[in-house]
């Protein structure tokens, strides 16, 4: 194949210069993570949150879920006093989609996770914290 002369532009860029994007804000990744946990919490119990909160900092994305939405077995369970039972049961599940949790950060940060942990509390403040440490 011929070299080609120094002279030759390649393909034009779809964009024009003036039309550049910048990185996504903090907030705007916090928002973006926030959102899609929610929406697998969503997709994945039937249920959803009151809301989620994402705190990015020092290698590590917090993602708080606010009053998580229970199924009617375990709101069954935990008004019966056995929560434990259904803390358990939610640890092992998220343990077990944690590939589309990961996903979501990646994508959001442009970092690769490298450590996941969740916590379910049923308390008098239910809540569920999804933790991801970051390389």
């Amino acid at each position: 194949m011929p070299d080609r002369p120094d002279d030759v532009e390649g393909p034009a860029d779809p964009e024009s210069g003036g039309e550049r994007r910048e990185p996504p804000s903090e907030a705007e990744v916090e928002n973006e993570v926030s959102r899609e946990i929610l929406r697998i919490h969503q997709e994945s119990y039937g249920k959803g949150a009151a809301g989620a909160h994402t705190y990015i900092g020092n290698g590590f994305v917090v993602v708080v879920l606010d009053d998580p939405e229970l199924l009617p077995n375990e709101k069954f369970l935990v008004e019966s006093g056995d929560r434990d039972t259904v803390v358990q049961v939610r640890s092992q599940y998220q343990n077990a989609i944690q590939a589309s949790f990961r996903a979501a950060v990646e994508r959001a940060t442009g970092r690769r996770v490298i450590g996941f942990a969740s916590t379910t509390n049923f308390d008098e403040h239910p809540f569920v914290a999804e933790i991801f440490k970051l390389e």
